[in-house]
């Protein structure tokens, strides 16, 4: 970064995204936050936030469907695993929320996975369009990367979640986008070449990608996917005695 770039940020935030100008207004994204923003729902401020676009009330729902289909309140999944940990600690709701937030940034499942998902379906598509099969794209991938994220799951062998997204994809009407097309055909190719079933990573992806997002705006709107299964499990950690922690290793009886 040059001195005269450093110099042009000494001493005062120069930004397009917005300002609280207290007493008076907040400006988000060019807007004004309590008037022009005031019907919008937080789903619809917050994919805003990210891409400036404004989304129609179908890709909202769908949209909100994704994280609503991967929020399971179960205490033997690592982020409500660690959650749940931290209530029986007696820590905050905030500190018990944020670290199980953390830990959704791994390598195998949560942010990382969904932006290169996304990345890889913008790619296909592409290729497509320029009349390359995707039988042979799929073989460089594998070739150059060995997996392709979205197919293949660990611990289970299929997705429960995958017939509910695909299905509320078609009542919505967004099931014919090219991208949700190449995920359900490589499906049926990553099971003949690498014995892999395809798991519900693949399909939020090749949404995100037919709904316009790139790979930073993907990855920034999943974050907060698991969210709301952390909750229930910080609750019911926090009613039990201090001494009953959360293992993933104990019996589980559903009252």
């Amino acid at each position: 970064m040059s001195n005269e770039v450093l110099i042009q940020h000494e001493d005062k935030i120069i930004t397009k995204m917005g300002k609280a100008f207290l007493s008076e207004r907040v400006v988000y994204r060019g807007k004004d936050l309590h008037k022009d923003l005031k019907n919008t729902s937080w789903l619809e401020l917050f994919t805003y936030g990210i891409t400036g676009k404004r989304f129609n009330q179908v890709e909202i729902n769908m949209l909100n469907f994704i994280w609503v289909s991967t929020s399971y309140p179960d205490k033997s999944i690592w982020p409500n695993h660690i959650t749940a940990l931290a209530a029986s600690s007696r820590s905050t709701p905030s500190l018990g929320l944020s670290i199980g937030m953390s830990v959704c940034e791994a390598s195998i499942y949560g942010g990382r996975p969904f932006k290169i998902g996304i990345d890889f379906f913008l790619r296909a598509g592409e290729s497509i369009k320029n009349g390359v099969e995707l039988a042979l794209f799929i073989d460089h991938e594998l070739i150059k990367n060995k997996t392709i994220n979205g197919y293949g799951r660990p611990l289970a062998s299929s997705d429960e979640r995958i017939p509910h997204v695909v299905n509320f994809a078609k009542e919505q009407g967004l099931a014919d986008g090219q991208h949700l097309k190449i995920a359900l055909e490589l499906a049926a190719l990553t099971k003949e070449k690498k014995g892999l079933s395809m798991n519900v990573a693949a399909i939020y992806t090749a949404l995100g990608a037919d709904l316009g997002f790139s790979p930073e705006q993907f990855h920034l709107f999943m974050t907060p996917c698991f969210f709301a299964g952390m909750p229930p499990c910080y609750i019911e950690a926090k009613e039990n005695p201090e001494i009953v922690r959360a293992s993933c290793r104990e019996r589980v009886e559903i009252s």
